[in-house]
């Protein structure tokens, strides 16, 4: 199992090149004066699903690009080293699912920005670590849960409005049922502990065990019952003394005198 983290290149790469696109995508927003705002996900109508595939790659301003980038390359790479195999499905499913869910529950308003698929990123590491019990999966939950733990608070309706922009909590919150949803979803037998002792195993019964059985029901330890005496058949009675007598033996022995000749 612990061949199972491999380092590669692309771990480092493939976050890197991510986030490389949609600051590609801001610069030709203010270069050239383009506004890709309208191509976001406006909820429940035809031209708004164009928004499920090209909103994670529109930010609104800097501070909204900024606040984004750091996460992602955090979390991309977390994602790349420990779940390589389920990396590209998580992404993909991801901003499809939480796109789609956006779109259904979403305010009539634009929602842009790679929030969603932080939001898959960060829940789905979360659920799996924790789903699958192994050590270090489990530490790695707990420290995205004490890095963006604060992420929680904002899948909650916020309608505080900053420069006539807010915060779509929806997205938020569609990302992160996504993630759990793709937690549970996908498979990874390769973490699975195998049995190594007799109580680990499924089919284990207490009351076979011979250790088990030196405790009562209160956990105190007793003593076993001694052994019954094995029952004597008549038939085994009669067969032993078939093989014995009450005959008198009487045996007679005669010393050999050395004078006298062999004959």
């Amino acid at each position: 199992m612990e061949n199972e983290f491999k380092y590669t290149n692309k771990v480092v790469w493939f976050p890197f090149v991510f986030v490389f696109m949609i600051w590609l995508v801001y610069w030709l927003q203010i270069r050239f004066d383009f506004d890709f705002v309208e191509n976001g996900i406006l909820p429940r109508t035809a031209s708004g699903l164009q928004g499920v595939l090209f909103s994670p790659f529109i930010h609104a301003d800097l501070e909204h690009l900024y606040n984004n980038t750091i996460p992602l390359i955090v979390l991309l790479s977390c994602l790349q080293f420990f779940y390589a195999g389920q990396a590209n499905k998580v992404i993909v499913l991801g901003i499809l699912g939480s796109g789609l869910l956006t779109w259904l529950i979403g305010r009539s308003n634009y929602h842009i920005g790679a929030s969603g698929l932080i939001y898959v990123l960060f829940s789905f590491i979360f659920f799996k670590g924790i789903q699958t019990r192994y050590y270090r999966l489990v530490a790695l939950s707990l420290a995205i849960i004490v890095v963006y733990g604060g992420l929680v608070w904002y899948v909650f309706p916020m309608p505080d409005v900053t420069e006539g922009q807010s915060v779509s909590w929806e997205g938020h919150l569609s990302g992160l049922l996504t993630g759990c949803f793709l937690a549970v979803s996908f498979a990874t037998p390769k973490f699975k502990k195998t049995p190594k002792y007799e109580w680990e195993k499924p089919d284990y019964d207490p009351s076979e065990d011979k250790f088990m059985q030196r405790f009562d029901a209160n956990g105190n330890f007793v003593n076993l019952p001694p052994p019954e005496e094995p029952e004597v058949l008549e038939e085994q009675v009669t067969s032993l003394s078939y093989f014995t007598s009450n005959a008198l033996v009487v045996y007679h022995v005669k010393q050999k005198n050395e004078l006298e000749p062999e004959q």
